[in-house]
């Protein structure tokens, strides 16, 4: 019986409708990758604590305009999507972290879905390999276990970029109002996630229409419903909260502009090779396990007759590779350099190996089934090993168990932490934030060095009564005495030291 014959039968539509399609089987390997030991590890400082401390705070206080870390200090250095998402997920299914964790696994799961309608576009008769590239690459599958900005950040580009490939290569012939929607509400969410960074791919969008349509294509990219729809998700607040507090426009541009892409502030791997050190294993390691699939994109697109024909062309191959190409070179010289900077531009990796590697990849054929169920395995026992076996100094949970036993004969509402420093990154970075996760008490930073130390002390005991102060050993024993006692404390009591820091109880 033909093949043909057997669809025509009902047993034959029984057995179509019995397999999952190729969309559901990506989304189903999606899930086991994403939620697998999602709420096994602890939080991590100093960035996860601290994207945590601030959606609680959002929760404790009611404020969801200004992101904070505690009671007493605000911080704009990233917009509110991030804490509103990790706030949403704490509310809906409990103070744990896998409910912290769910939104990094469900935009894992969203990037794959959206990487299979640019599949459609891109690799036509297997739609679902960008995603299933996407999703075993080692970089984005582990970077889906990470409480960051980077992964929503992602998750919207992928979306605002699938807009865009609607848009430009449109099924029909006529490009489509709800794409151009569709992308710039990616956009307005990517900014509203992470600021300007969000609005790097229209550096390869902009020139490539005008090149291949002219500028008369930029009514296209630009339709007034779209450009509303971005100022209303993207900008609506940060107008609200530079109105509230207008010291942020200063702070915008100098602090998150200035200092990040062009002095070494960050101390993030700044200088003229810094982005060796940061970007270069990223994209090696992380493209793992399709290397051979790179070196034949690269391969295919060097010199000679073929490049200038795929050149001339305008193909979506060159855009992808413009795509990749132009934000990589805006994040190499930008100074503040971090390994997560990079995880959209997998986005359009996992599109060009994907079209390298179409005619290539038959998951039909046994032993390619065999490699890809073995380093799904050793993709999962990395991520379990992480999440049960290892255990760093920077682990929250390890240090709220720790800090907790160590001072359970005294009954404190608050932590204060002293450091022995000036400045307010050293606070933001240096300060275990994820703390009041475990401990489900408010987390102070203090700068010892900072003119007003004194009454940044006074102002957390008077508030809460009793505090466990954590201070330096560089801090001066005398001098905090000196401050303590302008707090009118009635009980100082030596706690004990804890990983280098002194600690002390105190009671108003």
């Amino acid at each position: 019986m033909s093949q043909d014959h057997l669809r025509t039968t009902g047993v034959g539509r029984m057995l179509a409708r019995a397999v999952p399609s190729p969309l559901i089987r990506l989304l189903l390997l999606g899930l086991v990758l994403g939620f697998a030991f999602q709420g096994t590890r602890g939080l991590w400082s100093p960035d996860e604590g601290r994207y945590v401390a601030g959606a609680l705070q959002m929760l404790d206080s009611g404020n969801y305009l200004a992101p904070g870390y505690s009671p007493t200090r605000i911080n704009f250095s990233k917009p509110p999507a991030t804490y509103w998402v990790i706030a949403s997920a704490i509310r809906m299914f409990g103070h744990n972290t896998w409910a912290v964790r769910a939104p990094y696994a469900l935009s894992f799961l969203g990037t794959l879905w959206l990487l299979y309608g640019m599949g459609r576009l891109v690799t036509r008769e297997k739609p679902w390999l960008p995603g299933l590239i996407y999703a075993c690459m080692l970089f984005p599958f582990l970077s889906a276990n990470i409480v960051s900005t980077d992964v929503l950040l992602t998750f919207f580009e992928a979306m605002a970029m699938l807009g865009f490939l609607r848009l430009a290569w449109p099924e029909d012939s006529h490009p489509r109002r709800r794409d151009a929607l569709l992308m710039w509400l990616g956009f307005g969410l990517a900014f509203l996630t992470k600021g300007p960074p969000g609005l790097i791919p229209l550096l390869a969008i902009l020139p490539f229409m005008v090149r291949r349509n002219g500028w008369s294509a930029l009514r296209h990219i630009f339709p007034v419903a779209g450009v509303l729809l971005f100022l209303v998700t993207g900008l609506l607040w940060y107008v609200i909260a530079v109105l509230r507090y207008p010291w942020l426009v200063h702070y915008f541009l100098h602090q998150e502009v200035y200092q990040r892409l062009f002095t070494n502030t960050q101390r993030r791997h700044p200088g003229a090779l810094g982005w060796i050190v940061v970007y270069l294993p990223t994209l090696l390691l992380g493209t793992l396990p399709w290397w051979p699939g790179w070196g034949r994109f690269w391969r295919g697109k060097a010199g000679g007759e073929s490049h200038h024909r795929w050149r001339d062309r305008r193909t979506v191959e060159h855009f992808l590779l413009l795509w990749f190409l132009l934000p990589l070179l805006v994040f190499c010289l930008v100074q503040s350099r971090l390994p997560l900077y990079v995880l959209p531009l997998f986005l359009p990796l996992s599109l060009m190996l994907a079209g390298s590697l179409q005619h290539r990849v038959d998951l039909g054929i046994a032993r390619q089934r065999a490699w890809l169920i073995a380093w799904l395995l050793l993709l999962l026992a990395i991520k379990g090993g992480a999440a049960y076996l290892a255990h760093p100094a920077a682990d929250d949970r390890l240090a709220a168990r720790q800090l907790s036993a160590m001072t359970a004969q005294h009954d404190y509402a608050a932590v204060a932490f002293i450091k022995n420093t000036s400045l307010d990154y050293d606070i933001e970075q240096l300060t275990p934030w994820g703390l009041r996760f475990y401990m489900n008490k408010p987390i102070y930073g203090i700068a010892w060095r900072s003119p007003d130390h004194g009454r940044a002390i006074c102002a957390v005991a008077q508030q809460h009564r009793s505090v466990l102060l954590v201070g330096d050993r560089a801090v001066d024993t005398q001098a905090l005495d000196d401050a303590l006692a302008s707090c009118h404390v009635r009980e100082v009591v030596p706690a004990g030291t804890w990983r280098g820091s002194v600690l002390t109880w105190i009671r108003t």
